[in-house]
């Protein structure tokens, strides 16, 4: 006997459909609560699931026919409100959870300057969240996606096989990942070959984050931009695309330690008007201690990444989705 089992998602539109609905779900079921500003989980989640819808809408773009408040520019700077808040949230859990205590006595008393201007930094910002919350571009934004999602429209290429375009969609993301002149940080060149610069002390990872931490940080965000959009079809393929996106993660991870320490280190120096290793000489070490071990974890990945046989299995993993999920 066989079994009726039919696959509930077979096209391009239909990936499209369930993307959207799912993070427009997620997204909104927030909206209360960080409105109350009750719950900073609730401001996490509604920062993450707005990230992840506007991967969504840009990344079927080409299958789906949105009405014109479903832009990448409208999602993203509602992103971007959520996560200046989110920031100052994390920010502070940093300082009284991993750094004050581990401070001495004065440097714990000198901290509460910091927690003040963080707060009335807070204030400022979630006022900014609420004014962006209840404006007409964020209802508007709302409304069309509800209506879209009861009465869905698409695009030619919609009625596609996604397995027959998915490697399309995935390539040039992965190409503009593995492309990122943020691998070649702490590099040199040897007969067109690149080599890791290795061993290097704390002095000289510093002067080359104050270089090249931009190139760095444009990285992290290539990489969660890649992974957020593999991850719309971890169904389709098997364990090696999977630890991808692992090692994606990862290195997200690990560049944004580095990213969220020196940021911090500027905050602090604009709180305090001074070098921070003048008011704060302890913190100041552990901060540039936390960053020289971020390197260490960074440099092998970095590595990896840089080998052409890695590049070209990357590749591969991505041409290759499982065969007979989609029928």
């Amino acid at each position: 006997m066989k079994l009726a089992t039919q696959p509930t998602v077979k096209t391009l539109g239909d990936y499209a459909y369930q993307a959207i609905e799912k993070h427009f779900k997620k997204t909104f079921k927030w909206e209360k609560s960080v409105k109350k500003d009750e719950d900073p989980e609730a401001l996490h989640q509604m920062r993450v699931g707005m990230r992840r819808l506007r991967t969504a809408v840009t990344r079927f773009g080409l299958a789906v026919d949105v009405s014109k408040p479903v832009n990448e520019k409208n999602i993203g700077k509602i992103a971007r409100r959520l996560g200046n808040l989110r920031d100052l949230d994390v920010l502070k859990e940093s300082l009284e959870n991993n750094y004050k205590p581990n401070l001495p006595r004065k440097e714990q008393e000198s901290l509460q300057t910091a927690f003040t201007a963080l707060a009335k930094q807070r204030e400022d910002v979630q006022s900014s969240v609420q004014k962006t919350l209840n404006d007409e571009s964020y209802k508007s934004l709302k409304n069309a996606l509800d209506k879209w999602l009861e009465k869905p429209s698409y695009q030619p290429l919609a009625s596609v096989s996604i397995q027959q375009v998915l490697p399309d969609l995935l390539l040039p993301e992965v190409s503009n990942f593995l492309l990122h002149p943020g691998w070649l940080v702490g590099t040199e060149f040897v007969e067109s070959e690149v080599k890791i610069q290795k061993n290097w002390k704390p002095k000289k990872i510093e002067k080359q984050l104050t270089t090249e931490g931009e190139n760095l940080h444009s990285l992290r965000k290539e990489a969660k931009r890649i992974r957020y959009q593999m991850e719309l079809f971890t169904d389709l393929y098997g364990d090696s695309y999977a630890a991808y996106i692992t090692e994606v993660k990862n290195i997200q991870e690990i560049l944004g330690m580095m990213q969220d320490s020196a940021v911090l280190t500027d905050w602090l120096a604009d709180v305090y008007k001074s070098e921070i290793q003048t008011e704060l000489p302890t913190f100041a070490n552990l901060l540039t201690e936390n960053r020289y071990q971020s390197w260490q974890q960074w440099q092998p990945l970095q590595e990896r990444y840089l080998k052409t046989e890695t590049r070209h299995s990357f590749h591969l993993t991505i041409l290759h989705p499982l065969s007979g999920v989609i029928s």
